[in-house]
């Protein structure tokens, strides 16, 4: 291996979306140094919204005001559920703990408490969820006020804007959809300053151009004569990058009236703002990032109870040792998983995969089936230290561990929970390494 370096370190993390990153900074809070292997692609797509568990059962689509109250009937009905293995008291600690790393790195959130949250999306729906990025807060605190019981109140004026050119979002939609629930909606479209003569707008561009006081002083003076009655403005998600919290600031100031933020289409600002500021987070915490190399092999040794990663995609090579390895890889689009029509299989270790017995049993015939498809429940299985067995059902390696959706028995779209899936079993899984490290356990 030509130009090979050698490093050590406590824990090596495979995977870089949400899972390896909570994995990632909760190794580090416990002071133990980590190497990150793999590209945040994935956090791109992410709507910056936190979920824990909003639906359950899935077959049944139901919502629950608490996602607390969620876990528990899910502990009663699917034990072997990931989130239903990891306490309460555990999951809120792991959030509080991710939350507050983001706001020192920029991206504030509001309080969490006891509840799920309403958002409104892109297109005039709403999504719950239990983690609001502060500059949507506003919009979320509305939806509150016309949901709460025996309050005789109007529902608040609202203005949503857009601009033309920006495809991905439009205020009329939001307004027609959601008229019947909220009457006190209103639309207006402006022509974004400096981009009078573009044809199409991406918000990540607007995002930038806003972070710039002309700009952003031109906007809120465009905006500010439509308002008329509105008590509040609701906006596409444009309002900065990594000075979010500033622009946000300087429109509520401007306009008068609270301001919140709508999630656009992934890829999204959203996604941009929680990438960088996770990747701001690793740098403080000191994890040493590989963002674009992958594990070409990874081997353990017996005798010295440590692993070797030798990684592909960094000049030279590059091979890693560590004394415990996280698996965060992910599913299918992760590419923790691979399927062909022998099966699925693990991609680094060829692990045993949990999976339908027979490839006709992955899907059901109707795509829209409420109980959803088999194949979305694949995924490793684990001791109770989240290590993933081999095919003897013991743990593959005395430190390996897997967090995040590669696990099994969870299928996280439908459940609105990739979020808590994430955060909850990184941090299960780092207090069970941690204790092997520091010799609290066997």
């Amino acid at each position: 291996m030509t130009g090979e370096r050698r490093n050590s370190f406590d824990v090596a993390v495979i995977g870089a979306g949400m899972a390896g990153m909570a994995a990632a900074l909760f190794a580090a809070q416990r002071g133990l140094s980590c190497i990150q292997v793999g590209s945040g692609g994935g956090v791109l797509f992410a709507s910056g919204l936190l979920d824990l568990l909003a639906v359950h059962p899935a077959a049944e689509g139901r919502q629950w005001q608490s996602p607390f109250a969620a876990l528990a009937a899910l502990a009663r009905e699917q034990p072997d559920h990931p989130l239903a293995r990891v306490d309460p008291a555990s999951i809120r600690t792991a959030f509080e703990t991710f939350v507050t790393a983001l706001g020192e790195a920029g991206l504030a959130y509001a309080p969490l408490d006891e509840r799920n949250r309403k958002v409104l999306t892109s297109i005039g729906t709403l999504k719950t969820t239990f983690g609001v990025p502060l500059s949507m807060v506003a919009g979320a605190n509305a939806l509150d006020a016309l949901d709460a019981p025996n309050t005789p109140n109007t529902p608040p004026r609202c203005l949503l804007v857009d601009f033309r050119g920006l495809r991905e979002f439009s205020a009329r939609q939001i307004a027609t959809t959601l008229a019947d629930r909220w009457p006190g909606l209103c639309h207006g479209r402006i022509e974004f300053p400096g981009f009078e003569d573009v044809p199409e707008l991406y918000a990540a561009h607007l995002a930038r151009a806003l972070e710039t006081g002309e700009t952003r002083d031109r906007t809120i003076a465009l905006i500010r004569p439509m308002l008329g009655d509105a008590q509040l403005v609701g906006l596409p998600t444009v309002l900065g990058l990594g000075r979010c919290r500033e622009v946000h600031a300087a429109f509520e100031a401007g306009l008068g009236v609270p301001v919140f933020e709508i999630p656009t289409m992934p890829t999204s600002v959203p996604g941009l703002r929680l990438l960088g500021a996770l990747e701001t987070v690793m740098s403080a915490r000191g994890v040493r990032r590989r963002r674009l190399a992958s594990v070409r092999a990874l081997a353990f040794d017996a005798n010295t109870g440590t692993a070797t990663l030798d990684l592909d995609g960094v000049p030279g090579g590059e091979r890693v040792s560590a004394r415990a390895v996280v698996l965060a890889t992910g599913r299918f689009s992760g590419r923790g998983l691979t399927a062909d029509r022998g099966g699925v299989r693990e991609s680094i270790l060829g692990l045993p995969v949990h999976q339908p017995a027979s490839r006709e049993a992955w899907h059901q015939r109707d795509f829209l089936d409420p109980s959803g498809h088999a194949i979305n429940r694949a995924g490793l299985r684990t001791d109770d230290a989240w290590r993933p067995l081999d095919m003897s059902g013991k743990p593959a390696w005395p430190r390996l561990f897997a967090v995040g959706s590669i696990l099994a028995d969870q299928d996280w779209m439908r459940s609105k929970c990739g979020s808590g899936l994430a955060i909850a079993t990184a941090w299960a899984a780092m207090q069970q390494l941690a204790d092997q490290l520091h010799g609290n356990t066997g």
